[in-house]
């Protein structure tokens, strides 16, 4: 009966296959993640490398103001320990106030501040990038998506699939190239495969080699976008793994509490006749 099921499932998705290879946009392949799944966790190595490759990349024009810098202490995340976080926050500056005299002044960041906008303002930014602002990478992970069509999208009810957003960030960062012949792009813009469209305003935000990670870890184009788009997917929901565990749990409590109402309504009917 199993390997009907699966005959018949794989029928059906080679069907499918054809109507996804016609479509205007290709869609993102789907990949492994560690996070993935009802048991999956974040690997804090990978989250510290996609840390850094936001920091040193992405947030000279990406904010990131849904986080705060104590954030990456906690339980769940990167860990950084609290001696990073403090020398971290400490190298931004924060506009506070007003002071006494009504006026605003900076200071250095604590680790109960956010990050702050790369941009005094929204307008700032689209002035510096070409007449749009970059959009705010808190909750890009979240907000990203596609649409996996029939027969998917009941498949994605079985295997829990729920990673278009991390897998669309990590195609999009590698889906630069040249424009197909006869396509012309406008001054400003690059050709992407997995954009809607096709035309981004960014260019390739990360080359070969572009960082050196502290742990070894080769530094390549697929590495860098697999790495910070799951510290992207960590931004967007910090609480990911506690909320697994307390799913889990109640679960099991669930389970535990049914098999008492049973067995206390046979007994109780049991002893009513």
């Amino acid at each position: 009966m199993m390997k009907r099921t699966l005959l018949i499932a794989a029928a059906i998705l080679g069907l499918a296959a054809p109507a996804f290879a016609a479509g205007e946009t290709p869609v993102p392949p789907q990949l492994k993640w560690s996070f993935q799944g009802p048991f999956g966790k974040f690997d804090r190595a990978q989250l510290q490398r996609g840390f850094k490759v936001y920091r040193e990349v992405c947030a000279s024009c990406h904010g990131l103001s849904y986080v705060a810098f104590r954030n990456l202490h906690q339980p769940g995340g990167p860990e950084f320990s609290e001696a990073q976080v403090r020398a971290l926050a400490a190298e931004y500056k924060i506009q506070d106030g007003p002071n006494d005299a009504g006026d605003m002044f900076e200071r250095a960041g604590r680790p109960a501040d956010h990050f702050p906008s790369p941009f005094p303002n929204e307008n700032a930014a689209a002035a510096a990038n070409g007449g749009k602002a970059p959009p705010d990478l808190s909750l890009m992970a979240k907000a990203r998506t596609y649409e996996r069509g029939f027969p998917w999208f009941i498949v994605d009810v079985f295997t829990q699939y729920q990673e278009q957003g991390p897998d669309y960030l990590t195609a999009l960062m590698k889906g630069y190239g040249q424009p197909p012949a006869g396509m012309t792009m406008p001054a400003g813009m690059n050709y992407n495969k997995y954009f809607p469209g096709h035309m981004i305003g960014m260019p390739p935000p990360i080359q070969e080699g572009q960082i050196t990670y502290d742990d070894g870890t080769k530094g390549t184009i697929d590495q860098y976008a697999k790495d910070v788009t799951a510290f992207l997917v960590w931004a967007a929901e910090p609480h990911m793994e506690a909320r697994k565990r307390i799913g889990l749990q109640v679960f099991i409590f669930l389970i535990v509490f049914a098999g008492l109402l049973y067995f206390t309504k046979k007994k109780v009917w049991a002893e009513a006749h």
